[in-house]
């Protein structure tokens, strides 16, 4: 099998951390390619600690937000770019759906990742959802040839959200990511404008691992991460 590709488009820029940085380890240390989009940079909505600062401002919350994923991305091996969308409410109209699928065209995923459809503590989070799954079916075509550049469509997951029974996510797949727990645990220290979400994913990991050792019968996961495939797989067997 050749290297996969793997690309996370999340709404704020931490959120690939915390919800996919082992699957992006993975990726890139087996020889993969990641690169991580997020369409805003969370200044608004989940910068909480950097607000605290005397005389803040919006222009340098998101400079510090930027410092933080670009760091976090590169200690999962991965690129990180951002299209600096407003937040709180993240609002997507059609230029932005262009650039989000010219993002998806350029990179050419294996595999996308990105938010679930139903999240009732967030707002932006559904509406990253929509548009990247919008953004993946013109970036292929919608099944069919077209008029402009299409790619291969790639699957499409959801990662796991903070309140998984609440924004309806059943997981269908779990990764192990013992092998790379380290490069997670040093991408999610980078994130300092929201600790607290740090030892909250380091224990939704064993919680996972419990259960990816239950379905596959490998007492070596120790750690790992869940995810919910939304398109078919197609195989030649069962």
């Amino acid at each position: 099998m050749s290297p996969r590709r793997m690309m996370v488009i999340g709404a704020h820029s931490a959120d690939f951390v915390w919800r996919a940085g082992g699957a992006v380890a993975v990726t890139t240390s087996g020889g993969g390619a990641a690169c991580v989009v997020a369409l805003s940079y969370g200044e608004r909505g989940e910068s909480g600690e950097l607000w605290k600062e005397p005389g803040q401002t919006i222009e340098r919350v998101k400079e510090i937000r930027h410092g933080e994923a670009e760091r976090a991305a590169a200690a999962l091996g991965a690129e990180f770019q951002c299209l600096d969308f407003d937040d709180y409410p993240l609002e997507i109209d059609g230029d932005a759906l262009r650039l989000i699928s010219d993002r998806i065209r350029e990179f050419a995923p294996d595999v996308l990742i990105t938010h679930t459809h139903t999240d009732p503590f967030n707002p932006d989070h559904p509406i990253a959802f929509t548009a990247v799954s919008r953004a993946r079916s013109l970036a292929a075509g919608a099944g069919v040839p077209s008029a402009f550049a299409t790619v291969k469509p790639p699957a499409l997951f959801l990662f796991e959200p903070h309140q998984p029974e609440l924004c309806n996510f059943t997981p269908t797949t779990f990764i192990d990511i013992t092998a790379v727990l380290d490069r997670k645990l040093a991408a999610m220290a980078e994130m300092k404008a929201q600790q607290y979400l740090q030892s909250y994913y380091a224990e939704r990991a064993e919680h996972r691992a419990n259960h990816a050792r239950r379905s596959s019968g490998n007492p070596e996961i120790r750690q790992a991460e869940a995810f919910q495939r939304i398109t078919p797989e197609v195989v030649q067997a069962l």
